[in-house]
């Protein structure tokens, strides 16, 4: 029995377990979805709707890969929306599939410029189907490409109106995607130089969640005894609370980077951007890095030793050929591999850390301290069953200096093109991936603006998360204050809370709403929230706070300073 190009594609969908798809209308692929009973989140612009597919696959590591559809085609309105979005999630190395209106058969040359062709410099790779027939061979390739190698976004584009094709001449089968082992020459010479250096550090990125790695992380951490160091985007790879965890950013971080004498990069690009480490006196340095992706090698840093392949392969071979060494002189010596002393020095330094914000976690100012929001947030919430993420500014700096991630994703970091708004789209996704999780996002007073719309969207879909609104009046950092003069005086300040109510508006789009004012209301306005969030209903909570641009530095280029 032959179908239409469209039902094609939504019937693969269905066989690549795909369980929703996000949209802003019109897309000639939406009613096909429809029919073949595949729910759709349709949301208040086409930048959400690729962000709350692109956050679905970073909050499963790629388990399952999010799809949206967009308008494309002659009027490519939806598309050029869109590209923001796609492009957020190219440089994030983020997998998920956006279905878009193709530009019809004879019409080249109708508009000023190629859209599509533009999305080749955004997208992993960009397919057109041309014929009803190929529906199969370009869905096949698509899903290839999501599911293989380094992650990334795919369009794909279909005409209205293809025709159809015979299913059973041209069968489609699901794509498990492939996974390659590192040379294993390259994996006994990284082992070796792991095993001769004196102060070892390991920093893992986010492909150990795409590897599903984290058990191998772990026991290659606890087999060489290294402090870990996350990227942002791996927060929560590596649970925070391990006596070997050094976390994000901060003096613990920066004093471990400083010190080690190689590090061990696994699921990194290593790549020097606004939001993560510099590695310091690199020259010095042993650096092995493994990779998915060959051009990450030698690209920031000159690499000593580089393993291309899945890090879970690659961890699982470096374990072996670790323990095979290690375990001789163990049970010569009848020795417990433990370094007592690294622990312990991690400790002190985290203590350290710790004593520094704990008077600002537990604040008595007002207008509210945004740590004091935070320390009572981790309070009020299970850590073994939530879901936290920030937004772009102060949220992002501030969470990510403080926040302890216990439990894989239960926290998200993101960043590096750090488009405002985002975290509602990541919030959401999670609770539809976790229903069963306290899903949170923190946000800012630039961020509101890219995400109010979209809040009528949860409401209508029923899609229980807590909105924080860290309210400080402008925009922290930007203008004068006791921090300085500020990067952006000219363009720093908003309308106050008494002109601009964003509670009042997020109530009157069906949200449960909140204003906090005083220390003591943070506890009980989060509770009720959440409670509200259990009955499927989105809540949206404004903390009226002071401007405290302060947080966890990132460490430079330049090495420290030796006695």
């Amino acid at each position: 029995m032959r179908v239409s190009a469209a039902t094609g594609i939504a019937r693969i969908l269905k066989q690549e377990g795909v369980q929703w798809v996000s949209t802003f209308p019109v897309c000639c692929v939406n009613n096909a979805l429809g029919e073949e009973g595949i729910p759709m989140i349709m949301m208040r612009d086409e930048r959400y709707a690729v962000a709350i597919a692109d956050a679905l696959s970073r909050v499963t590591g790629g388990k399952q890969i999010g799809v949206c559809t967009v308008m494309g085609g002659l009027n490519p309105a939806g598309l050029q929306i869109a590209y923001g979005a796609l492009a957020q999630a190219f440089e994030d190395s983020s997998p998920l599939l956006c279905i878009a209106d193709g530009m019809p058969p004879g019409s080249e040359g109708s508009l000023h410029y190629d859209l599509t062709r533009s999305f080749h410099d955004v997208c992993k790779w960009v397919g057109h189907i041309n014929e009803p027939e190929r529906v199969p061979e370009l869905m096949r390739r698509a899903f290839t490409y999501l599911r293989t190698g380094r992650p990334g976004p795919v369009l794909i584009t279909v005409p209205r109106a293809l025709g159809e094709y015979d299913p059973e001449a041209y069968p489609y089968w699901p794509v498990k995607g492939w996974h390659s082992v590192p040379d294993p020459t390259d994996v006994s010479a990284a082992a070796k130089e792991v095993l001769a250096a004196k102060c070892p550090l390991i920093y893992a990125g986010e492909g150990v969640f795409y590897a599903d790695a984290l058990d191998e992380l772990r026991q290659f951490a606890e087999l060489v005894q290294a402090p870990v160091l996350t990227t942002l985007k791996a927060k929560s790879a590596f649970p925070e609370d391990h006596p070997l965890s050094i976390g994000v950013r901060g003096e613990p971080a920066v004093h471990f980077l400083e010190a080690c004498d190689l590090v061990f990069a696994i699921g990194t690009s290593l790549s020097v951007r606004h939001f993560r480490h510099a590695i310091p006196d690199a020259a010095h340095k042993v650096i092995v890095q493994c990779t998915v992706d060959e051009l990450d090698v030698n690209r920031s840093y000159a690499v000593r030793h580089a393993l291309v392949g899945d890090a879970k392969l690659a961890l699982r071979a470096l374990v072996g050929k670790i323990a095979a060494q290690i375990g001789s002189v163990v049970s010569s010596r009848g020795e417990t591999h433990r370094n007592g002393a690294l622990v312990a020095e991690i400790a002190d330094q985290k203590a350290q850390f710790r004593a520094k914000y704990a008077p600002l976690l537990a604040s008595d100012e007002v207008p509210l301290n945004p740590y004091r929001v935070y320390g009572d947030l981790m309070k009020v919430i299970d850590p073994h069953s939530s879901f936290v993420t920030h937004d772009s500014g102060n949220t992002r700096d501030q969470l990510s200096t403080v926040y302890q991630a216990l439990i894989p994703r239960g926290f998200l970091g993101w960043g590096n093109v750090s488009t405002l708004g985002f975290s509602l789209a990541a919030a959401a996704a999670a609770k539809l991936a976790y229903p069963q999780r306290q899903c949170l996002n923190v946000t800012g007073d630039a961020g509101v603006g890219y995400m109010l719309g979209n809040l009528e969207a949860l409401v209508r879909h029923e899609i229980g998360v807590t909105t924080i609104h860290i309210n400080n009046g402008g925009f922290a950092g930007y203008g004068p204050g006791f921090w300085g003069s500020g990067h952006d005086p000219y363009t720093c300040e908003v309308c106050e809370h008494a002109v601009a109510d964003m509670s009042e508006a997020a109530r009157a789009m069906g949200c449960y709403a909140e204003d906090i004012v005083q220390p003591t209301e943070i506890v009980p306005a989060l509770r009720r929230a959440l409670a509200e969030n259990e009955a499927g209903r989105p809540a949206y909570l404004e903390f009226i706070c002071r401007q405290y641009p302060v947080f966890g530095a990132w460490a430079s280029p330049a090495t420290r300073a030796k006695a």
